[in-house]
């Protein structure tokens, strides 16, 4: 009997079967087994018919318990499913693979994510999700789908939206492409997530690890990282300048170090106002700052360095009685060859910067010069005007010989120290009236190779030690100390031995009276050739005939 298959025995739909004459299906009845142990299952009832009736049915039946655990597994799977996407911290999508990113599918988190009801980007309802992206991410995010797409790997990438009310979020999106089974890309598949806060503290820490707390601007790491960055060909030249602030420890000393930070943070201010986008500014010590300056030439980077001075000593008019004034020495130097090493470049900007420390009086360094100068002076006739007008002209001089600002720069040092060695001579001798014998002259001539020695004893003064050394060389090899002839001479001290002995031409001493100035510039051309470099004593006089 079929109906005892049945669990409750309800065998209806066969009795419908005989009455009305129609095909049967049922699905999740319970059945009986031989063994009584029961299973969910469905059943097919087929009429059976002879001579026009129906004489029975057929009746098949299916054991479906695997297939309903199955499909419950499924719906908890969806269920589960549906909870994830509803709880995700941001959108979870599925889209298509075009410019427009068109959505087939889009979670609940779009709303707070970005201001827009899910609906809205379906099939681009309202608007597309790249109207979203802000514009200038918007190629470079299809760029980075089409590599994804194209080497079949995960997605990742961060990039600004716009949302409905105008705020701007850093988001970040996951997600992978998915392919049909022709290998075509059938859809993009992901998650998008707001890391706006991420965004914001890992700015504040990069603030922090790579710029001064003092100043705000960039500090020694940061500095040296870019200086690694354009150390490059491309950017070729490359110029560099360093300041130094004169007299920051006396400052402090006297003042307390609440005024020194005062003054650093100004000088910091004033840089910067001169600076171009492009240039880096930082703070790489206490007193001292660096600015590098890529594609920029030797000309361009002396241009800024007297920018930049032309602003602190604006500044310095300007101040009021309560602040206090800025003195900050400067230097430069350009690598314009790859094969040179930018330590090289460093070590030229700040020997430019020691070499106008010197030459500003209110730098602790001037001290070197102002003592020993001042008993040269006391010793000897030699005076601080004479050093001031062969400065003066020497300087004049190499502007129009065309030479760099450096080299102008140590004419001014040599200019005021080329006599220096004078301290080391008998004031008896350096005093007397008449003609000087043979010994004494012997003994007058020690005097560049003592300035040579005190030069050498200072790291300040070592660069212009050889030019103090050299300055009594003759053009024809009869000069002191070593016999140098022509241009084994040193440009910048046949340059001083025109200046000076010009000057010392045109000033009374107690042997001579002064020379006019044609009489003067007739010697420099009477001994151009033998005394002197026969084209700068040329220009020299032209230079003063154009006075």
């Amino acid at each position: 009997n079929i109906s005892s298959l049945f669990y409750y025995g309800d065998d209806s739909c066969l009795q419908k079967l005989y009455k009305n004459d129609f095909q049967s299906f049922a699905e999740n009845e319970i059945f009986k087994r031989k063994d009584n142990t029961t299973f969910v299952g469905e059943y097919f009832t087929f009429p059976q018919y002879h001579s026009g009736e129906i004489v029975g049915a057929v009746v098949t039946i299916l054991d479906i318990t695997n297939r309903i655990e199955v499909e419950n597994e499924l719906r908890e799977t969806e269920r589960s499913k549906s909870v994830l996407l509803q709880n995700l911290p941001g959108m979870a999508y599925r889209c298509n693979f075009d410019r427009q990113w068109t959505m087939q599918f889009v979670s609940e988190g779009c709303f707070e994510l970005t201001g827009y009801k899910s609906e809205s980007l379906i099939n681009n309802r309202d608007l597309s999700f790249n109207d979203i992206i802000k514009p200038e991410f918007r190629d470079e995010l299809w760029e980075a789908w089409v590599e994804c797409v194209r080497d079949n790997k995960p997605f990742r990438y961060e990039y600004i939206i716009v949302t409905a009310t105008g705020e701007e979020k850093w988001v970040l999106e996951q997600g992978q492409p998915i392919y049909n089974i022709l290998g075509e890309v059938e859809a993009l598949e992901g998650l998008v997530i707001d890391i706006t806060d991420t965004k914001k503290k890992q700015e504040e820490i990069e603030y922090l690890s790579f710029h001064d707390s003092l100043t705000g601007i960039y500090n020694r790491i940061f500095f040296d990282m870019q200086v690694t960055k354009y150390d490059r060909p491309e950017y070729l030249p490359l110029s560099l300048i360093i300041g130094d602030i004169n007299g920051l420890k006396f400052l402090n000393d006297a003042v307390g170090h609440q005024e020194g930070d005062k003054v650093i943070q100004m000088t910091a201010q004033l840089l910067s106002q001169g600076l171009k986008p492009g240039q880096i500014l930082a703070r790489t010590g206490g007193d001292e700052f660096g600015i590098l300056l890529p594609q920029t030439s030797l000309s361009q980077a002396h241009e800024t360095l007297l920018s930049l001075q032309n602003i602190i000593n604006e500044y310095n008019r300007n101040l009021s009685g309560s602040g206090y004034q800025i003195n900050l020495a400067m230097g430069y130097g350009t690598k314009d060859r790859p094969e040179m090493e930018f330590s090289s470049v460093y070590k030229i900007a700040e020997d430019h910067m020691y070499k106008r420390k010197l030459l500003q009086r209110e730098s602790s360094h001037s001290s070197i010069i102002s003592s020993i100068t001042a008993t040269m002076y006391a010793k000897s006739q030699e005076t601080e005007e004479h050093a001031e007008r062969i400065k003066t002209l020497s300087q004049r001089l190499g502007k129009r010989l065309g030479l760099t600002q450096p080299q102008i720069d140590d004419l001014a040092l040599i200019a005021t120290l080329h006599d220096i060695g004078k301290v080391g001579i008998d004031e008896n001798i350096l005093n007397k009236p008449g003609k000087l014998t043979r010994d004494e002259w012997r003994e007058m001539k020690k005097h560049p190779e003592i300035g040579y020695r005190i030069a050498m004893a200072s790291p300040e003064l070592m660069s212009v030690a050889e030019f103090i050394l050299s300055h009594h060389e003759r053009w024809d090899g009869k000069g002191y100390p070593r016999g140098l002839k022509g241009k084994e001479i040193p440009t910048l001290a046949r340059i001083i031995a025109i200046t000076d002995a010009y000057d010392a031409m045109m000033t009374d001493r107690p042997y001579r009276k002064a020379l006019s100035k044609e009489e003067a510039l007739q010697e420099i051309r009477n001994n151009a050739g033998t005394q002197f470099d026969p084209e700068i004593a040329e220009a020299f006089v032209k230079m003063m005939k154009e006075e």
